[in-house]
């Protein structure tokens, strides 16, 4: 093969000579290596597409913690699920509410397992069938069948409209519950004169292993966390009891309220938190792909950014962005950094930095081994000034003293 770099120079003695190539600055490059979420923990409760929220959580750059809230039943083995079916076979009923793809698609193949597949689809044909989605819709259609009215929502509530306008008193009505309550619709549906017939297409019952739950709650009580995911209600609900029978349910709501970033996929899932005043963030659109933009834009806006020695350094969750460039700190240099940042520019006594560091025990000495590992780990030393016989204080840029004076 031709050698490009063996070439010999054809130049002609008028041509310029070409402009040596300016090195990159490593600053500028590790400024591009990382995405939105690096330096921060992000929890996942999700059990059925966990690993596709993971996924995109850690191509931002996230560190991942995941830990499965719950389990699904599998509809081959959910006798509840049978006897509903049946049921519906038996008294065919006049509408049927479908609510999830998954749902909707596990019920016809767990159907063809039992042997009453075609004739569910055979009744499915007769009656009135909605979807709550384009999803639920293109699983209907998979099967065979043709859905009746969708909104455009994705909204239960607006489904729930659809039918009251239309009347239902004394029609049958059969909803596809997918593994959570769905506060408000049966009841609705129930008090205009409806009879409702509930379908487990799926049931949730806690993990068979509680370890990595309990592993995920130590670490949202301890702050290890920035945000914590939630993708059904029935999760959350799971975390909320396993942290009630762990004695730990104040320290959650603690966390979720102030340092850990609550972030449910929509308003049905938040349900459970909000019932315990935990305020959440929701995306726009009901996906696993907004939920992860919302992390994008919220955890970043939480972190702090401060002008310290001619160095903006943003203070994340595991790590220090200094110009750009991502610098991990281990967890003891973190809580140093986080108990100086807390007054900039102010000395901080020895005594306070080692009750900040976890489990220092009464040595002051550890505060100096500690902040040895954060100036070597944020690579400008100047960052952090000694201040002797006192403490030490972040090097705060003078124009910025007035801002930060009284914090």
């Amino acid at each position: 093969m031709y050698d490009e770099q063996r070439r010999p120079d054809r130049r002609s003695p008028n041509e310029a000579e070409p402009r040596p190539q300016a090195e990159p600055r490593p600053d500028r490059e590790a400024a591009v290596e990382h995405g939105p979420l690096a330096g921060f923990t992000v929890g996942v409760t999700a059990a059925r597409r966990a690993d596709e929220l993971g996924a995109l959580l850690q191509r931002r750059g996230a560190t991942v913690l995941h830990a499965p809230a719950l389990r699904i039943v599998p509809l081959s083995d959910d006798g509840e699920l049978l006897a509903a079916t049946k049921d519906l076979l038996d008294q065919v009923p006049d509408v049927v509410v479908a609510t999830t793809a998954i749902g909707f698609r596990g019920w016809v193949e767990a159907a063809d397992g039992w042997g009453l597949g075609e004739a569910l689809l055979d009744k499915l044909r007769g009656v009135e069938l909605l979807a709550r989605g384009p999803k639920v819709k293109g699983a209907i259609r998979a099967a065979g069948l043709t859905e009746h009215w969708s909104p455009s929502s994705e909204s239960m509530a607006e489904v729930l409209d659809r039918l009251l306008d239309e009347g239902i008193d004394g029609r049958r009505i059969a909803v596809q519950l997918h593994g959570e309550p769905l506060p408000g619709f049966v009841e609705s549906l129930r008090a205009g004169g409806a009879e409702v017939v509930g379908v487990p297409v799926y049931r949730w019952m806690p993990p068979e292993d509680l370890s990595p739950v309990d592993r995920l709650l130590d670490a949202c009580v301890s702050r290890g966390l920035d945000a914590l995911t939630f993708t059904s209600a029935p999760a959350a609900a799971s975390l909320l009891n396993r942290a009630e029978e762990r004695r730990l349910l104040p320290e959650l709501l603690a966390a979720l309220n102030h340092e850990v970033l609550p972030a449910c996929v929509g308003p049905v899932t938040a349900l459970p938190l909000q019932a315990r005043g935990v305020d959440t963030v929701q995306p726009e659109r009901f996906r696993l792909g907004p939920l992860v933009q919302l992390l994008c834009q919220e955890l970043p806006a939480r972190s702090r950014a401060l002008p310290i020695a001619g160095h903006k350094v943003e203070i994340r969750g595991h790590a220090v962005l200094v110009d750009g460039a991502l610098k991990p700190v281990p967890p003891a240099g973190m809580a140093l950094l986080r108990a100086l940042s807390r007054r900039p520019g102010w000395v901080v006594a020895r005594a306070d930095l080692l009750r900040a560091l976890p489990g220092a025990g009464r040595d002051e000495h550890a505060v100096e081994t500690a902040m040895a590992r954060l100036r070597t780990a944020l690579g400008a030393p100047k960052l952090i000034q000694t201040v002797v016989k006192r403490g030490y204080r972040l090097a705060l840029d003078p124009a910025a003293d007035a801002k930060y004076a009284d914090v």
